[in-house]
């Protein structure tokens, strides 16, 4: 059974849980610029390598996509209900404005 915080379709902002549940790691190929891999080697320096700087590059960039999305959605829910919370305010602030 594969356990909840093993998906990358959903709680990334577990992602230390996530990778102490989940140690096993899945090898894959990609390319890459020799510039970006430069870029990447000069960053994981001697402590690190280069895997693990493209693995949290790649955490890091998933959280902020999700985090947009979320953001999205919570302007839209704003916005629907935007004319109503305006009439409200103005009925607030003309009670408090009459003598």
């Amino acid at each position: 059974m594969r356990h909840p915080y093993c998906s990358w379709s959903s709680n990334l902002d577990l992602y230390p849980k996530w990778r102490y549940v989940c140690g096993m790691k899945i090898k894959t190929s990609i390319t890459l610029s020799s510039g970006t891999v430069e870029a990447i080697d000069e960053i994981a320096g001697q402590h690190s390598n280069r895997s693990r700087v493209i693995e949290q590059a790649a955490v890091e960039y998933v959280e902020r996509y999700r985090r947009r999305l979320r953001e999205a959605r919570d302007l839209e829910i704003l916005n629907r209900a935007a004319e109503e919370l305006n009439r409200e305010t103005e009925d607030i602030l003309a009670y408090q404005s009459e003598p």
